[in-house]
């Protein structure tokens, strides 16, 4: 264990992120205690500050989703990983830390090429998007997908497993830059959705046939946008509501179509179904990251008493892939 009894972390205290002092938490059975070197940045995150994404019951209330680092203690019943590991892990909150504890079938091993700051941008995005896409998804070889903000964490991630799965990809972004680097990773076509209607220029790239998949953050009225965009069968992926949690949607587009609509959050899950999507990961993904055909995409690093900065930085939308924080003690 640490010899220290307190660490440092960011709490949020009246809508703002303030640095604090906590005890060290203590692992249970099934659980080790990482020395965070980076945290990754999350719209999450950006919610609780807000008062809108309250922690699940049990859960810490510090902010932080995933962490990456070394193990320095390990609970009675862990046995596949050891002191001295170097790992990153997704957490239900608590990476906004020097220390954090960590479910031990949620922490992985970081892939050889990569940093400790690159490997802590793996865990929220990656989970998120095997689950959506590939699981609930079920998107096959040979089947195009729509993905909405290309350019953000979850958007280059999408990207690129996507197409190393052997879709062909359409993303929207808010400018020319970004769809210029959606493009860069494997974006078949690039929508810049403050010049173009997408769902005119869904019809056009798809000659009228629509995707078969769509993944959105946004909600509100992308909603009957997107079920405009899929062809029959088509399955919408609703994994967040920037813009707004309502919408009207036509019934009528459903049935004719056939399509479906999913809509999945990840943090409150049961540990046991996050770690059967890292199972999937280490088997399936774990490979390409090892080679560098897939990578996680990092904009920007803040310290972790600048985390504030780190959100701010989240909510001017001008970030490309994602915003870590760094940890030194």
């Amino acid at each position: 264990m640490p010899l220290a009894d307190t660490m440092h972390v960011i709490e949020v205290q009246s809508g703002q992120l303030v640095p604090a002092e906590r005890p060290i938490p203590i692992p249970k059975a099934d659980q080790v205690l990482i020395k965070v070197e980076a945290a990754g940045v999350n719209r999450p995150d950006v919610m609780q500050r807000q008062g809108l994404y309250p922690p699940p019951p049990g859960a810490s209330d510090i902010p932080g989703l995933e962490i990456a680092g070394t193990i320095v203690a390990i609970g009675a019943n862990v046995k596949h990983v050891k002191i001295n590991d170097n790992v990153c892990a997704l957490v239900t909150g608590g990476g906004y830390a020097e220390f954090c504890v960590a479910t031990a079938a949620l922490c992985l091993p970081i892939p050889q090429p990569l940093s400790l700051i690159e490997a802590a941008g793996i865990p929220e995005t990656f989970y998120t998007v095997w689950s959506n896409l590939f699981d609930r998804g079920n998107l096959q070889v040979g089947e195009s997908a729509l993905i909405h903000s290309g350019g953000s964490g979850i958007g280059t991630t999408a990207i690129q497993l996507a197409k190393a799965f052997g879709a062909t990809v359409i993303v929207t972004a808010g400018s020319p830059e970004k769809c210029q680097f959606c493009r860069s990773l494997g974006a078949d076509a690039a929508i810049n959705y403050q010049e173009h209607d997408f769902v005119e220029e869904i019809t056009r790239l798809t000659n009228n046939r629509g995707v078969e998949l769509i993944l959105d953050m946004i909600g509100g009225n992308y909603l009957p946008r997107n079920l405009k965009c899929l062809a029959e069968e088509g399955r919408l992926l609703q994994i967040a509501a920037q813009q707004q949690a309502k919408a009207e949607i036509n019934l009528w587009i459903v049935m004719s179509k056939r399509l479906t609509i999913a809509g999945s959050t990840l943090r409150a899950r049961h540990d046991r179904f996050k770690a059967d999507i890292a199972n999937k990961l280490f088997t399936n993904v774990w490979p390409l990251l090892q080679t560098e055909q897939v990578k996680p995409v990092i904009h920007s690093t803040f310290p972790l008493k600048d985390a504030g900065k780190a959100h701010e930085l989240m909510e001017s939308n001008q970030h490309i892939g994602k915003i870590i924080l760094t940890v030194t003690s």
